[in-house]
């Protein structure tokens, strides 16, 4: 089942066309091409450079969903026209630091490579925390053996020296049967790629280079739903929407307990180490420059469309951390919490 209702004009526009820029009018006419500019100021020339587009956004496939559906939300009530675009988070960065972009969403932190980049071509940036979400394991309805699996086992999977050596599932756990192995994942560009690396193999994007990789989520749902020791991982909103046709995988964190993802343990963080908080990142020089940027950011983090972003089948940033998080967009404040480090493990209402 391709995304939900609000994602729809995906089949309609085609996926390979969103891959490269979704515009989100292009399914009712009225999108020209974008085109890029050679500046670094990506706001200040932000319709010139994309044809008539007030905003313009790239990054995670993850957190594509939530600024798709606030995208079409804020286009009718302000007239605006948004493109999302949807090259993984670190193909979003790469543009993003190149100044083609207004917004950046991101499944992870910036990388320190990515801080420097942005510092070389002059972005700086606000970061923003969006939502909460739960990197989901799945497998195919046929398997009725890998319940609740732990995360040194999923390693076990997807760690670099298992290429081309653990091919089985019962290489996993003696009382597995004798089934073939078959991974699927987000591709090396992708947050959730480096997420997931990096809480199991404790190696952000290191993992076996045999799976089968994309950075469309729907290619690994149809991965696994058609193969029986498949296993694959995305990010919650995609098991959500095709929970009917796909198992998923309790995980065993760090009190000894099997835990499915859910939106209660994903946002207290019992969901661990696999729950995460996501996120978008703006050019401070379009805040400055492009009201209808500042008025978009102020619009995905208003409490009042926090249903958009349940709808997606994400967590809701709860309101103590919002505040932190509005404080944060209104000082216009630069750079990461993070430091260039990684989100594992670290409660993000400590971080703000």
């Amino acid at each position: 089942m391709i995304f939900n209702m609000k994602v729809k004009r995906l089949t309609l526009c085609g996926l390979a066309g969103v891959l490269a820029t979704l515009t989100l009018a292009a399914c009712s006419g009225g999108g020209g091409e974008t085109s890029t500019s050679e500046t670094t100021d990506a706001s200040s020339e932000a319709a010139s450079r994309s044809g008539g587009v007030d905003v313009q956004i790239d990054g995670s496939s993850t957190v594509f969903p939530i600024s798709e559906a606030m995208a079409e939300e804020y286009q009718n009530d302000s007239g605006k026209r948004v493109t999302v675009g949807v090259s993984g988070s670190g193909g979003g960065f790469k543009k993003f630091c190149a100044g083609e972009t207004d917004i950046s969403n991101a499944s992870r932190p910036i990388k320190e490579s990515e801080v420097e980049l942005c510092a070389e071509n002059g972005i700086e940036y606000v970061e923003i925390p969006v939502a909460f979400d739960g990197v989901s394991v799945v497998v195919n309805q046929a398997n009725d053996w890998a319940t609740c699996l732990k995360p040194e086992e999923l390693a076990m999977m997807w760690e670099p020296t298992a290429e081309g050596q653990i091919t089985n599932w019962s290489q996993i756990r003696a009382e597995f049967p004798d089934v073939e192995l078959g991974l699927y994942g987000p591709g090396t560009d992708s947050g959730t790629y480096d997420y997931f690396t990096d809480a199991t193999t404790g190696e952000e994007g290191e993992s076996r280079g045999d799976y089968t990789a994309s950075e469309d989520d729907n290619v690994i749902v149809q991965g696994v739903q058609a193969e029986d020791g498949a296993l694959g991982f995305f990010g919650y909103a995609y098991y959500e929407e095709n929970k009917d046709t796909l198992k998923v995988v309790e995980i065993e964190n760090s009190a000894g307990e099997c835990v499915a993802p859910s939106s209660e343990v994903i946002s207290d963080g019992s969901y661990n180490p696999l729950s995460r908080p996501i996120f978008f990142y703006v050019s401070k020089s379009a805040l400055e420059s492009n009201p209808a940027v500042k008025e978009f950011a102020e619009y995905q983090i208003d409490s009042a469309n926090e249903e958009l972003i349940t709808e997606v089948g994400y967590v809701p940033l709860p309101d103590d951390i919002l505040t932190k998080v509005q404080e944060r967009l209104d000082t216009a404040k630069t750079g990461s919490i993070f430091e260039g480090g990684s989100s594992v493990g670290v409660k993000l209402s400590d971080k703000l």
